[in-house]
């Protein structure tokens, strides 16, 4: 392997440029650049604060994505490290703000950054992180530095609405809300981002514009699935797996897809069962609400829901006419995300 710097990062070469690598080695490729971004010093507090969020452990799908999308069509360009770079910090300004509306405590095992740096660093933290992300757009070469600057500012508009959906989602009642508009909210929310990475990078990698929409279509749509499993282990999965309590959404009263998708298939007696469980303190909203969906088996309907979603993902991959071999790794970092307990 051969390394190059440029703009002040090292960007890797590869030398058998037929080969599509593991998500695994591109990931550590990805850190070892990432790690040369360096931020000013001063003020202090601001910086430090950015750094303490940025180091936190995470498994960097979203800018390794857009690197894989590049290499689906051939060797990995410096500007999808640039992209890969503005999607990361793009990412993680997203976390810093919505931590903040969502009180949240914590993020990745560490204290969030408004409870460790206060609410107003916290508030600029995000914001610059917002900041640096274009400005790292704005390093990639002029011959294509327009459309990225369109996709990726498109995408974060649809990341703002889709959290303003969710904001707006806690304040309306049951009743009023669909399953469908769920999908919309986090297609936006979070779907729209791993869609445009892998799009981006597949724009520079001299894809054509419905190979761009193929391959954006299959990240928006394991994101879908990615969320819906979510939502899937929060009450069906094992603590011991997932690291975490078994039933906080449902604890918190967060309308997930399983509520619902439970809610619209319930009977009128099962609605006001549903409805009646939601309202119980403690644990035992946990039990009762999870018996419910046991009753209309919404663990079942979520797993449909999941492969659905992998199904378009993988049709959409099939539409783009690359050999098989240089898909693979594709499928595999998909199958890894859904098939997966924690």
């Amino acid at each position: 392997m051969m390394y190059y710097i440029r703009y002040g990062f090292l960007v890797l070469l590869i030398h058998n440029v037929s080969d599509m690598r593991p998500f695994t080695e591109l990931y550590q490729n990805y850190q070892e650049q990432a790690s040369l971004i360096k931020f000013p010093s001063h003020p202090q507090k601001l910086y430090e604060s950015i750094t303490y969020f940025m180091d936190s452990p995470s498994k960097k799908i979203r800018p390794v994505l857009c690197l894989m999308g590049n290499e689906l069509f051939r060797e990995i360009h410096g500007d999808s490290y640039m992209a890969a770079n503005a999607v990361e910090l793009f990412h993680n300004f997203s976390l810093v703000h919505d931590d903040i509306m969502d009180h949240s405590t914590l993020r990745r095992g560490r204290p969030t950054l408004h409870v460790k740096y206060g609410g107003n660093t916290a508030i600029l933290a995000g914001d610059t992180l917002l900041i640096h992300s274009y400005m790292q757009l704005n390093k990639i070469a002029i011959d294509y530095r327009g459309q990225v600057m369109s996709l990726f500012s498109d995408m974060a508009c649809k990341v703002c609405e889709g959290q303003q959906m969710d904001i707006d989602f806690e304040e309306r009642e049951i009743e009023d809300l669909s399953y469908a508009e769920y999908i919309k909210m986090i297609t936006y929310k979070t779907s729209v981002l791993l869609g445009t990475s892998a799009r981006i990078g597949a724009l520079i990698g001299g894809a054509d514009s419905q190979q761009q929409i193929d391959i954006y279509e299959l990240g928006k749509n394991i994101g879908i699935a990615f969320q819906i499993q979510d939502d899937f282990l929060d009450a069906f999965g094992v603590a011991a797996k997932t690291g975490k309590q078994i039933g906080l959404d449902i604890l918190e009263n967060k309308k997930t897809a399983l509520l619902l998708k439970a809610f619209e298939l319930a009977d009128p007696v099962r609605k006001a069962h549903l409805k009646n469980a939601m309202t119980i303190t403690g644990e035992d909203r946990i039990e009762a609400v999870i018996s419910i969906y046991k009753a209309l088996s919404i663990d079942q309907w979520a797993g449909n829901a999941i492969r659905h979603h992998t199904a378009i993902a993988f049709e959409s991959l099939d539409k783009i006419a690359v050999p098989v071999y240089k898909r693979e790794k594709l499928y595999e970092l998909a199958n890894s995300l859904l098939v997966r307990e924690s």
